[in-house]
C-alpha cells in the first residue's frame, strides 16, 4: 500500500466527481449535499513509468504497482463537530487515513448549488479546519479530564501530562492547527501521536476549476495558494470534470486528449506526485521472472526494513541487499548489462533506500 487520503471539503465542491474519475469506483453523485453517507473507498493502482519498462526488460508473469486508497467522505458543514449534517461519521473516518486532500471549489457556476450561497475558497477552508479544531478539542479535553483524575490520586506522571493537554487546549482554542503545536520532548510527542489529531495530518489543497481555468491562475486559486502557503501545504489545481472525461477514455488515447488541454500530467498525476513529497514517500522495485512489484516506503528506510515490505521473513533474515538503480538498468536494457558494468552493488542493512532502487534481497531464517 502506498498511502491512505481522505478526500474532504463541504458539499458540492467535486469531491465524489473527483472520486469517481480516480478510482471508477461508481460513487454516487448528485447535485445536492450529504449524497455522500458513508465512506466511499477505492484502492487505485499508482501510474509508474518505470514499472512498465521494468516490466518490457524483464517480461515477468505479473506486474504489481503500489497502490493509494482514496476515502470520499461526506460533506462537511458548519456545526459538524456539534453532529450537524453528517459530521461526526465524517470525522471520526479521517481519523484513519495518512494525509488530507481537502477539496476546494474555485469556480462559479449557478447550476451547482453552494451549501453557502457563493463561492469563497478563505470561507470554505477556515470553515473546514475549524469544525477538525472543534472536534481535536473535545479529544484533548477529555484527555485532560482523565489526566487531571489521576493526578489528584498521586500520579505524578499523570501531572506533566495533564500540563502537556493543558497546553494544547489553549493552542487549539487560539484557533490553531495542531500540527503547529511544538512537542517539548520524546514523552509529549509520544501523547501526541496517540491523539490521532485531524488537525496534525498533513494536507494537500485541491483546487476544483472549470477546464478553462487550467491554463491560468484564477483568483480563487490565489487564495487557496497564500493560505497554502501560511500552512507550509501542498496546492493542486485539477479539474474533477476533465478527470472524469479522462478516465473514460482508453490508456493509449489519454496522452493526446492531456496534450490537446495543454497538460503534461493528469490532476491524479498530479495528487501522487505532491502527496509522496507531502508524506515524504518514494518507490523501489523488487524484480525476478514471476514479478515485478513496485513498493513504497518512507524515504529514510534502511535495507532490512524495506525488505521487510516485500516479506517479513526478509526483514528476520536479511544478509544482504543487492542493487541496481532503475536509472542504469533503463539506459543499459538488461540486469545482464548493469553487472557487466560494474553497476550492481552489495549493501548492508542499514543502506538507505534510494528512490527508483531495484533490490534483491539475500535472507536466511
Amino acid at each position: 500500500m502506498g498511502f491512505t487520503c481522505g478526500i474532504v471539503g463541504l458539499p458540492n465542491v467535486g469531491k465524489s466527481t473527483l472520486f469517481n474519475a480516480i478510482t471508477s469506483a461508481g460513487a454516487m453523485v448528485a447535485n445536492y449535499p450529504f449524497c455522500t453517507i458513508e465512506p466511499n473507498v477505492g484502492v487505485v493502482p499508482v501510474p509508474d513509468p518505470r514499472l512498465n519498462r521494468l516490466s518490457e526488460i524483464y517480461k515477468p508473469e505479473k506486474t504489481t504497482p503500489t497502490t493509494l486508497e482514496f476515502l470520499d467522505i461526506a460533506g462537511l458543514v458548519k456545526g459538524a463537530s456539534k453532529g450537524d449534517g453528517l459530521g461526526n461519521q465524517f470525522l471520526s473516518h479521517i481519523r484513519q487515513v495518512d494525509a488530507i486532500i481537502h477539496i476546494v471549489r474555485c469556480f462559479d457556476d449557478e447550476n451547482i448549488v453552494h451549501v453557502d450561497g457563493s463561492v469563497n475558497p478563505t470561507r470554505d477552508i477556515e470553515i473546514v479546519e475549524t469544525e477538525l479544531i472543534f472536534k481535536d478539542l473535545e479529544t484533548v479535553e477529555r484527555k485532560l479530564a482523565e489526566a487531571e483524575k489521576k493526578a489528584k490520586v498521586g500520579d505524578k506522571k499523570a501531572r506533566g501530562e495533564a500540563e502537556f493537554y493543558a497546553r494544547l487546549r489553549d493552542h487549539l482554542h487560539g484557533g490553531r492547527l495542531s500540527r503547529y503545536f511544538v512537542v517539548g520532548n520524546e514523552e509529549e510527542a509520544e501523547w501526541m501521536r496517540v491523539l490521532y489529531l485531524l488537525t496534525r495530518k498533513p494536507v494537500l489543497y485541491a483546487c476544483n476549476v472549470k477546464e478553462d481555468d487550467l491554463q491560468r491562475e484564477s483568483e480563487y486559486v490565489r487564495r487557496v495558494r497564500a493560505i497554502a502557503e501560511k500552512e507550509e501545504a501542498k496546492v493542486v489545481v485539477i479539474s474533477a470534470e476533465v478527470e472524469a472525461e479522462i478516465a473514460e477514455l482508453p490508456e493509449s488515447d489519454r496522452n493526446g486528449f492531456l496534450a490537446g488541454l495543454g497538460l503534461k500530467e493528469s490532476g491524479f498525476s498530479q495528487v501522487i506526485r505532491e502527496g509522496y513529497d507531502l508524506l515524504h514517500l518514494i518507490t523501489f522495485f523488487s524484480v525476478n521472472p514471476k514479478e515485478v512489484h513496485a513498493w513504497t516506503i518512507p524515504s529514510g528506510t534502511r535495507a532490512q526494513e524495506a525488505a521487510g515490505s516485500i516479506h517479513t521473513d526478509f526483514e528476520k533474515g536479511f544478509i544482504r541487499a543487492e542493487v541496481m538503480s532503475f536509472s542504469d538498468i533503463d539506459r543499459l536494457g538488461s540486469e545482464h548489462a548493469v553487472k557487466e558494468h560494474g553497476l550492481l552493488r552489495i549493501e548492508g542493512r542499514d543502506y538507505v533506500v534510494r528512490d527508483g532502487d531495484i533490490l534483491f534481497v539475500r535472507f536466511n531464517v
